[in-house]
């Protein structure tokens, strides 16, 4: 069984501020070892259930040379591999190669989530909301969409209560999730103490992984439109002059509409390499 875990920094246990997630900050070496541990805990549920190739992804752009650069090698388990410096939301060799399941650690609610954690979707000054066809999605959407391209569920999706909620609206309900903090704002969160919180996360991983059966992988309807509202004018000049995309403009917002025959031709429109 091969198994893909996408991790993100922000819905780890103990994290609730910038300073822990950013490279070069004071806390960020603890928020780096909370962080690996956490992906050391679905590893071992993951191996229990038999998974015989576990790549971890990092995802979390923590600033210069630290982006996707984030987990503390020395401390991953040895029964994974991990991919590092890779572009977000581009690494599909092993969905290219046939991935059984995923697995989504640490990860952080969408833009404008009143109990979200660190809440955002991508960048915190860019995208304010983003459809794919009817459906609201955060960083979890869209990466999901990504290993549905390829045929891959999502079995297992860890973080705070928010980021927990939204997942299952978009998914399965019967995705298996562990929230392991429940926000009280967005820098502020109830938390479970990350020892307790990793054995959460590996039992889960266990229990997604010997049920995944039931399962189906998220693919947006086709064809594919992907709206985005941009939080600052400025920002559209990044879209200007791509095939496929268009602008809308309304009295209170400006929009960033790509069409596409599936997901994954409307989504290479608007999103960068």
């Amino acid at each position: 069984m091969r198994v893909l875990i996408m991790a993100d920094m922000e819905g780890v246990s103990g994290i609730v501020r910038w300073d822990q997630v950013t490279g070069g900050k004071a806390q960020y070496e603890e928020g780096r070892r909370l962080y690996t541990e956490e992906i050391n805990a679905a590893v071992r549920g993951a191996k229990a259930a038999g998974a015989t190739e576990i790549v971890a992804v990092d995802c979390h752009g923590a600033g210069g040379d630290y982006s996707f650069n984030s987990f503390v090698p020395e401390l991953l388990h040895p029964d994974c591999e991990w991919v590092a410096g890779h572009p977000w939301s581009r690494y599909t060799e092993l969905l290219e190669q046939g991935c059984d399941a995923a697995l989504f650690v640490g990860m952080h609610a969408r833009n404008n989530t009143p109990d979200g954690v660190l809440c955002h979707t991508i960048s915190t000054v860019k995208w304010y909301n983003l459809w794919f066809n009817d459906d609201l999605v955060g960083e979890s959407g869209i990466n999901a969409a990504l290993c549905g391209h390829y045929g891959c569920p999502v079995v297992l999706v860890t973080g705070d209560e928010a980021v927990c909620r939204e997942v299952r609206e978009i998914l399965s309900d019967g995705l298996t999730t562990v929230a392991v903090k429940r926000g009280l704002g967005r820098y502020s969160a109830r938390q479970i103490p990350p020892v307790r919180a990793r054995q959460m996360i590996e039992d889960g991983a266990y229990k997604a992984l010997k049920n995944r059966n039931g399962i189906q992988a998220y693919v947006p309807a086709k064809p594919t439109t992907i709206r985005i509202q941009i939080d600052n004018v400025e920002k559209l000049a990044d879209f200007i002059g791509r095939p496929g995309v268009e602008f809308e403009k309304s009295p209170n917002a400006n929009y960033v509409i790509s069409r596409g025959d599936d997901w994954m031709q409307a989504w290479n429109q608007v999103w960068h390499w």
